[in-house]
């Protein structure tokens, strides 16, 4: 499977999955995920991220 918004820089935030180079961890949007949040949600609270960066970490 290749991923395009998600991307790992070993410089960048230690090396973890972000989205498209952000300093947004896909740990962190699964994790408002599991809390029951929608895509809607996380868009308003991370306003960088729009709908398919929230699908593809997923």
């Amino acid at each position: 499977m290749t991923f395009e918004r998600i991307t790992v820089h070993p410089d960048r935030m230690g090396g973890v999955p972000t989205i498209r180079g952000l300093r947004i961890p896909v740990a962190t949007v699964v994790a408002m995920v599991a809390d029951g949040m929608t895509a809607d949600e996380i868009i308003d609270d991370l306003p960088d991220l729009v709908a398919e960066d929230v699908a593809e970490a997923f």
